[in-house]
């Protein structure tokens, strides 16, 4: 007599009683960017993405990506979908950041 295999197939993990979702991954995007820079995917041409760090602000990191720290406005007009104000950023916000298209 062969030995039976158990048949887990319809076992769930959890615990939860509410009826099962599946995850919304309609707004995720492939690629990558860095904060230096090359080659980074986003929304509009030339634009990336930069996850927010303990102790930045929008200065430091327009600093970072375009030389001046007065570009902050542009980073904080392109995610007003998510900053109510320009000095509220937190750890692991994951910001736009648009093209460099000032010309000065």
């Amino acid at each position: 007599m062969t030995p039976q295999t158990p048949d887990f197939s319809n076992v769930r993990s959890g615990t939860s009683s509410a009826p099962r979702t599946s995850p919304d991954f309609s707004d995720v995007r492939s690629g990558s960017s860095t904060a230096q820079g090359g080659g980074g995917s986003g929304d509009a041409a030339g634009a990336q993405r930069y996850t927010v760090e303990a102790g930045d602000t929008l200065s430091h990191i327009a600093r970072r990506f375009y030389g001046k720290a007065s570009r902050w406005r542009a980073i904080f007009e392109a995610n007003r979908d998510q900053l109510d104000d320009p000095d509220l950023i937190r750890p692991g916000q994951v910001l736009l950041i648009p093209a460099d298209d000032d010309n000065d």
